[in-house]
């Protein structure tokens, strides 16, 4: 009877709110969808061919981008599913424009292109890249903890939503050169507890450019006990 009452409800908010395909915006059509069947074919998954350090693409003799090459990080590896690109529009609207429903199709290709892997480096948790309570509360959601709850769900790991807190409103990274992207970050993130009994974390944003973020709260975790911090991205781009 349960069962029957939720597919019933499901059924009727998607008749009210029905799902949007996450490239295009369109209506989905048919039930249990995520993405339209046109769009699916032509999404683009991160290349093969990516830095060991960070996930960018690179060319097939070369092991480090350009930036990993120059530069060392404070988290241990990071992996993307998307090529930035492919996916800008969508994860403006996904950030932006209300459109957390997107987050479905997100967990489900991030599990489906990278559990393997998250399953080798064994996360005991993963934490979403917080935002500030202001940016929080005039969007109404943090796009990474969604992905997060989804891939959590899938993988059964645990998410730590309120482990990192952002204290900092600081300003967008995208504005910033990589100088200033690191002292923009300075003391932004504190640590919500003293004893942080956890090894190995899941780190997981949307957007990975520079690492800066990243390498700003892996550091901060490391401070408190934890060993190994990996990234995993929505979306990377090429520089």
């Amino acid at each position: 009877m349960r069962e029957s009452a939720s597919s019933i409800g499901r059924i009727c908010l998607n008749l009210l709110f029905p799902r949007r395909c996450p490239i295009c915006d369109g209506i989905v059509a048919g039930q249990g969808r995520l993405i339209c069947p046109a769009c699916e074919t032509q999404v683009a998954f991160a290349s093969e061919s990516h830095c060991m350090k960070c996930g960018k693409p690179v060319g097939e003799r070369e092991q480090f981008c350009e930036d990993c090459s120059q530069r060392s990080h404070d988290f241990d590896k990071g992996r993307a599913v998307f090529e930035y690109a492919g996916v800008a529009k969508s994860i403006y609207r996904f950030k932006y424009g209300g459109r957390r429903e997107y987050a479905d199709y997100y967990a489900e290709q991030i599990v489906k292109e990278l559990g393997d892997l998250i399953r080798y480096w064994q996360p005991d948790a993963i934490i979403p890249v917080p935002i500030h309570w202001a940016r929080r509360a005039a969007r109404g959601y943090n796009q990474a903890e969604l992905l997060a709850k989804g891939v959590g769900k899938r993988c059964n790991i645990p998410v730590y939503s309120k482990l990192v807190r952002r204290i900092k409103n600081t300003k967008p990274q995208k504005l910033l050169n990589v100088r200033e992207r690191q002292n923009n970050l300075e003391k932004a993130f504190i640590i919500s507890q003293n004893d942080v009994k956890l090894d190995t974390i899941l780190l997981l944003d949307d957007i990975y450019t520079t690492g800066s973020t990243a390498d700003a709260i892996a550091s901060l975790l490391k401070q408190h006990g934890v060993r190994r911090v990996f990234v995993l991205s929505l979306a990377i781009g090429n520089t």
